[in-house]
């Protein structure tokens, strides 16, 4: 137990989202291949995608060279190694396809009918590369620990329910999820959640992340995204002050999914993580990370909620650290001092032309903290006194999960049994 989980993809149960792309696994090849194909796009411009779903980068390996990943494929395999699945196939002499849920690098997810149990189950066929079953292994290997761990299902973590091979495709089944919570704020036209739509699903969010902060572990790749509601049924129901229709959930219960790039504290943490949006200011100034950067990603999270839209709509790195200062204020000179970036700093200031045409689109877009807020209600106030808390610039002072979840903010959950959400 405790290998690296190395997902390339972030599974949904309705959709698939293609999240960032960067090998963890310990034995080299794989990794020094796909380390070194990102450099070779991106090595003058240290620059990575605007689009938070990335996994092009590694397509772009496997089209160019399919045998080089370690193709295996089957008498039931496509050309790029997918198994060439029919609706009503039976796996394992369980589970009976039932839909394509989702496509993406690593492979498919298909719903499927557990015959055993009689109940619904999304399953992840892995390309039939090694190099993907290797990133398999290692996924199934972090996944049982979770279950190990939290063997009575406490926390809000998606729950892998078997795995397997099929004519040589690791499948790994889960639990049927709904729609992500991005997905849901897109269909709802980009209407943010209300205060207490938030409270109760960031209490739930925090919990999950601070346990598996507790037992060693970083998910690197939190983003609206990758936390899913349980059963994204909802209400229609009619806002009186924007006078149009708005889907209200039914049940605000939500997983975290997408162990794809999680790293124990053990392991080698590789030097550029998490999806650009979400990414902390360590990650981007090469300073190193820890546990701390899911702090930063899920304040990122908490405020694209209540927004409806990121808060750091950045194109590259120096201008998403120029978004930051218009936000959070000036980064502090010790953090600049140190940063192995040196293009990124000038007279011990971020190296940044306030006369650029990006400086109009930040100024735009970008506004200081606290002025985001609509109402400046009790619970508001405390919001954005949590997320001040969340987006600190150095890891030495920036709130932990378990300090965050004795937040005032979220006095409200702590004093009732069954919380009342609206």
């Amino acid at each position: 137990m405790g290998k690296k989980d190395n997902d390339f993809e972030s599974w949904r149960g309705g959709d698939v989202s293609k999240s960032t792309c960067r090998s963890h696994t310990q034995s080299g090849s794989f990794k020094q291949r796909t380390q070194q194909a990102t450099l070779d796009m991106y090595n003058s411009s240290d620059e990575t995608p605007l689009q938070p779903d990335s996994a092009f980068l590694y397509d772009d390996v496997i089209s160019d060279d399919p045998a080089g990943m370690g193709s295996q494929g089957g008498d039931e395999d496509d050309e790029e190694g997918h198994l060439d699945y029919h609706i009503g196939l039976v796996m394992k002499e369980r589970y009976e396809v039932m839909s394509m849920l989702g496509e993406g690098a690593f492979g498919r997810v298909v719903e499927c009918i557990d015959r055993h149990k009689d109940e619904r189950v999304a399953v992840k066929i892995v390309r039939n590369f090694e190099t993907f079953c290797e990133v398999a292994r290692s996924e199934i290997a972090v996944l049982e620990e979770i279950n190990r761990l939290d063997d009575d299902n406490t926390f809000a973590c998606v729950r892998m329910l078997d795995w397997f091979e099929h004519e040589g495709h690791i499948c790994i089944v889960f639990e049927l999820l709904g729609l992500s919570t991005f997905e849901f704020v897109q269909q709802n036209n980009f209407l943010p959640f209300s205060m207490e739509q938030i409270r109760y699903m960031a209490f739930q969010i925090f919990r999950a992340v601070s346990f598996l902060h507790r037992n060693k572990l970083t998910h690197t790749d939190l983003k609206p995204e990758n936390i899913l509601f349980v059963c994204s049924d909802f209400d229609p129901v009619y806002d009186h002050n924007t006078m149009c229709e708005q889907r209200k959930p039914r049940s605000l219960d939500v997983k975290v999914v997408d162990f794809g790039t999680a790293t124990f504290d053990h392991q080698h943490h590789e030097s550029l993580v998490s999806t650009r949006h979400y990414r902390a200011p360590e990650v981007i100034l090469d300073l190193g990370w820890n546990q701390s950067c899911d702090v930063w990603s899920l304040g990122c999270v908490l405020i694209e909620f209540y927004l409806g839209r990121t808060l750091f709509p950045s194109h590259d790195c120096k201008e998403h650290l120029a978004m930051m200062e218009k936000v959070l204020g000036p980064i502090p000179s010790h953090l600049l001092q140190q940063t192995r970036k040196k293009h990124y700093v000038h007279d011990g200031r971020l190296n940044w032309d306030e006369q650029s045409s990006s400086d109009d689109y930040i100024r735009k877009y970008c506004q200081p903290l606290k002025q985001h807020m609509a109402m400046k209600s009790k619970d508001e106030q405390l919001l954005f006194d949590l997320l001040s808390c969340m987006l600190e610039y150095d890891v030495c002072r920036r709130i932990t999960l378990e300090e965050a979840l004795w937040h005032p903010f979220f006095s409200p959950l702590r004093t009732q049994k069954q919380p009342q959400c609206s």
